[in-house]
């Protein structure tokens, strides 16, 4: 219950509504790299991540794939489909074990009509997604590969120990299948900016040791 208080989709709610729907809200677990949804799957219920780390993605029909976003624990997905009753518009894979709460549609229709300042969180979120997707196609658009690593680097970095550090550990084709470049050339560019000193690659983590040169 603890980890929908600390959601802002679930801010408004007091105690005793928070602990209903935690109540009809059901534990699931998936192993790593297995599909938690897929696109054009029925919209049944709200996903909230408890733990692990899940990236949102989709594939044409000749198996390429471009990733959307990453999740992890204490964000959520799902809604989308509970608000306009469409399929699923895109596909979910656990990227590491995960554990996950869903809540059943009828719930969370039930809370929005109950409080529908839950309802500004959802409209938010969606906000902060449309930007994000903007964001992507510019980039994507406008920007050469090593600009988009760039930009995906300086967007996942977190302060530690007076550090900017990526700890999510991403696979040089998970790299390319976020920013549309071939995994090759993510490997040139990663291996040069080792070289350089800009960055440093562990099993677990990803370091920015200085800033990114402006052109690689």
């Amino acid at each position: 219950m603890k980890l929908l208080e600390q959601i802002d989709l679930f801010a408004g709610l007091g105690e005793a509504q928070t602990a209903n729907l935690y109540q009809r809200a059901r534990s699931r677990s998936f192993a790593a790299n297995s599909i938690v949804v897929h696109e054009g799957d029925d919209g049944s219920g709200l996903f909230v991540v408890q733990s692990g780390s899940l990236k949102v993605f989709l594939t044409d029909q000749n198996g390429r794939e471009v990733t959307l976003s990453l999740l992890d624990p204490g964000d959520y997905f799902g809604e989308l489909a509970l608000l306009d009753g469409a399929p699923r518009s895109a596909s979910v894979m656990a990227v590491t074990r995960s554990e996950l709460l869903q809540l059943p549609r009828s719930a969370f229709l039930a809370m929005l009509d109950e409080h529908p300042a839950c309802m500004q969180a959802v409209i938010r979120n969606l906000v902060a997604r449309i930007r994000l997707l903007t964001e992507n196609v510019r980039s994507l658009a406008l920007s050469n590969v090593f600009g988009r690593i760039s930009r995906i680097f300086n967007t996942l970095a977190v302060e530690k120990d007076g550090l900017r550090v990526i700890e999510r550990r991403l696979t040089q084709q998970e790299l390319a299948n976020i920013i549309g470049a071939s995994r090759e050339m993510v490997n040139r560019i990663l291996r040069d900016l080792v070289a350089g000193g800009y960055i440093e690659i562990d099993q677990h983590r990803l370091i920015l040791l200085k800033k990114l040169p402006d052109h690689w």
